[in-house]
């Protein structure tokens, strides 16, 4: 699914740039599990842009579900993304006008789904929200937005999702069970789950776990 090699980023401009990548070989395979573990300032998001296409490597190659990133331009890129990625952020980033149903529907129904509102109510349904369909972000508790989110990004189908501290704006007891949630739809639909935290309680849940530190990757290991 992810094939990574030599990739490397840095930031800003001689004499202030700094280095944030050195180097990442990754190699991630289709229907996996995989915590993205380190802490504050290891560069775990900078990876995680890099592997969504969202940002572009300074140096190296990036292939996923077996698209060459680096030859796509910023349009191919956004259409390569559409329907083959989801995310999910730390900030749910809802549109605060639209309930909870067109906030997972409109984003469908803009890449020409044509059975939007129809798919938009099943994942809602799926997350433990079919009474919430017409409610707001702001009628919503954290936990009840954040499972939109889920919703949202796994609404298209995607084959991977790519989750940055999911948990981080939520208290104990509802993060865990957005986790709960999380890794049941993953098993559920058979996306491969890339979950970037700094939790290490979080990344055992995974099948296997990737530690970054200082923009290298310093372990990686599987559990039984």
């Amino acid at each position: 699914m992810i094939v990574a090699e030599g990739v490397t980023l840095a930031l800003g401009q001689p004499p202030a740039r700094v280095q944030i990548l050195h180097g990442i070989d990754l190699s991630v395979a289709t229907g996996d599990s995989v915590a993205l573990l380190g802490p504050s300032g290891s560069g775990k998001s900078s990876l995680m842009a890099i592997l969504a296409g969202l940002e572009r490597p300074g140096n190296g190659a990036v292939g996923v579900a077996g698209l060459n990133f680096a030859a796509l331009d910023e349009d191919a890129l956004a259409v390569a993304r559409r329907g083959r990625i989801g995310i999910v952020l730390q900030a749910f980033h809802l549109l605060p006008t639209m309930t909870a149903l067109e906030n997972v529907a409109v984003p469908l129904e803009l890449a020409g789904v044509r059975d939007a509102f129809e798919r938009a109510g099943a994942e809602l349904r799926g997350v433990g929200l079919g009474h919430r369909l017409d409610h707001y972000p702001a009628q919503l508790s954290g936990g009840e937005q954040q499972r939109v989110a889920i919703a949202r990004a796994l609404a298209p189908r995607p084959a991977l999702l790519f989750a940055d501290e999911p948990t981080g704006n939520l208290d104990t007891a509802t993060g865990a069970a957005i986790m709960d949630l999380l890794f049941a739809r993953h098993r559920e639909t058979g996306a491969t789950l890339f979950v970037i935290t700094h939790d290490p309680a979080l990344a055992a849940r995974c099948a296997r776990v990737i530690e970054l530190a200082d923009g290298r990757i310093v372990a990686d290991r599987r559990h039984a």
